[in-house]
This record gives C-alpha cells, sequence and structure tokens, in this order.
C-alpha cells in the first residue's frame, strides 16, 4: 500500500462549532473553496479561534476533505 505525502494548507477561520472542535475555514487559494466540519487539535484553546483568523490544515488525503485537521492558528 502506497501512502500520500499528507499537504499542508493555509486557510481563514469563517465558523467555529466550539461543542464539537470543528471548524469552517475558506481555503487561502481560493475565494469559493470552503471546507467545513474539519476537525481541530484539542490543544488550540477555543479563545484562539477567532473568526478571520488564518489557520493551517493538514490533509492526510487531498482528494478526501474529510480526511484533515487544523492544527494551528495565528493573526497575520
Amino acid at each position: 500500500m502506497t501512502m500520500q505525502q499528507p499537504q499542508i494548507r493555509a486557510g481563514i477561520l469563517r465558523a467555529w462549532d466550539s461543542a464539537n472542535y470543528l471548524a469552517t475555514v475558506q481555503m487561502s487559494a481560493s475565494q469559493a473553496q470552503y471546507v467545513s466540519t474539519l476537525p481541530v487539535a484539542r490543544d488550540i484553546a477555543s479563545a484562539d479561534m477567532v473568526l478571520g483568523r488564518k489557520v493551517a490544515i493538514a490533509f492526510f488525503d487531498p482528494s478526501n476533505p474529510s480526511d484533515a485537521i487544523v492544527f494551528a492558528v495565528w493573526t497575520p
């Protein structure tokens, strides 16, 4: 079995579900591309998930957006 290399992509946080630790992210490469219900790493404080902040997403299978995780957040 061949393993794919994960892809790291940047986005902008557009919605945050603090109860389930899920995010909706607008991908930086496209104004129209959104990915919803992305799991967020539990070591990111809920207070840091401010709408409009930049996020980093690891896509483990680039053809399957549900196989990804938000692992960093920052303010540009």
